[in-house]
């Protein structure tokens, strides 16, 4: 693929390492559940309590939203064919690697320059954060959707040619999470409407289609959500009972989110756990993560410009305008550290590339502005040079 989209040599080399760092983190995630428990074995070894099914099971028993669909993904490979825990992982593992290596191939073509912090450049280490590959190495939701999320990205950023490759991957996503795709194909919709690059009429027609298609898919949102509308006395009730759920005493990492002014909600949900708050060995790598997501954010306004953002590749559009309600209402429903760390992967990257390409736009602007004053005081010196030559040659 680095080969098919003209990445140099050492891109591809990168994707290699990238690929051998997800493989390992697949046979550590295996290792952590494990040792320390978590849904993905649930979900491999049909053990998830909140499934019943009465009657003849058959593999189609399980299709449907949320964790069914997960159960039918699993059925053949672990039910069928009896493959292992590990194998499962590692298969799963591969669809978040598929993800990552998209979003690999988008920012390396798409990027106008780079940009180092403590002199390490942000691309393509960024691609090595512990995170990004432990949520998306096992098997669970979080692996599909974060492929299905890049998928659809990709597939975006080139509508005219990929997009049954999109409408593909907003399948995967909204069966594993309904309000994931939810909010994926109106945050595509809204980024056409902005999009400067994308000519009027597919405008009309793409966003008109995301548009009916999120008016389509609402009313199983709501009952995947278990809500009668999206109010906000609806979705207050909804967090008042998921802060409920997380603040339980055999919830570990937990936070008196009710607690906590609307700010430091959102301060929560985008950059901790910090350094004070890391309780194991994940959370403490998690913590340089937020750091940097944490720096990197005090240079938004700075960088920001309409300009910027009318050049900014349409998949990092669709990808910001979809983090903004999924942060907004997993802020005030997610008081448990190490469940912020698993669900904020699925988008989180996105508003680092954000981040990301207002600074490289910056740089860009900035050095061509300086080699424009070059070329005009060069051609101002030769224009003078050229006027005392021809005064010498009068005299």
């Amino acid at each position: 693929m680095a080969r098919k989209f003209g990445l140099p040599s050492k891109y591809e080399v990168h994707l290699h390492y990238l690929l051998l760092y997800h493989l390992f983190l697949s046979l550590f995630f295996t290792w952590y559940i494990l040792n320390f428990g978590g849904d993905s074995q649930g979900y491999w070894r049909f053990g998830m309590q909140q499934v019943m099914l009465r009657g003849d099971i058959t593999w189609f028993s399980y299709f449907g939203e949320g964790t069914t669909f997960i159960l039918w993904l699993c059925y053949i490979p672990s039910q069928v064919l009896g493959l292992s825990y590990l194998t499962g992982n590692i298969l799963f593992g591969f669809l978040g690697f598929i993800g990552i290596r998209y979003l690999f191939i988008l920012v390396a073509k798409l990027f106008p320059t780079n940009h180092k912090v403590l002199n390490i450049p942000l691309f393509p280490w960024i691609f090595y954060f512990l995170n990004l590959h432990f949520w998306s190495a096992g098997v669970g939701k979080d692996a599909v959707c974060f492929w299905g999320i890049a998928w659809f990205l990709f597939s975006l950023q080139e509508y005219k040619s990929r997009w049954w490759q999109a409408a593909i991957a907003l399948f995967f996503v909204y069966m594993a999470r309904p309000h994931m795709g939810q909010a994926l194909i109106s945050g595509a919709g809204i980024a056409i409407l902005l999009g400067s690059e994308v000519r009027i009429s597919y405008k009309i027609i793409l966003s008109s289609i995301a548009a009916i298609g999120a008016v389509y898919l609402l009313p199983s949102t709501l009952d995947a959500l278990r809500l009668e509308d999206l109010s906000i006395a609806s979705m207050e009730s909804l967090a008042d009972s998921k802060v409920g759920n997380l603040n339980s005493s055999h919830v570990g990492s937990r936070l008196d989110l009710a607690s906590y002014p609307w700010p430091l909600k959102l301060f929560t949900y985008m950059f901790r756990p910090l350094f004070i708050d890391a309780h194991n060995f994940v959370s403490f790598f998690s913590s340089f993560e937020n750091a940097l997501y944490l720096w990197l954010s005090f240079f938004i306004y700075r960088n920001w410009t309409p300009e910027a953002i009318r050049d900014m590749p349409l998949f990092i559009k669709a990808g910001m305008i979809t983090f903004i309600p999924v942060a907004l209402a997993f802020m005030n429903s997610l008081s448990n550290l190490g469940i912020i760390m698993r669900m904020k992967n699925m988008t989180m990257i996105y508003f680092l590339l954000f981040c990301f390409y207002l600074i490289a736009h910056h740089k860009k602007t900035a050095f061509l502005r300086v080699m424009n004053k070059k070329r005009f005081l060069q051609r101002r010196k030769e224009i003078i040079d050229r006027k005392n030559h021809t005064n010498v040659a009068k005299s």
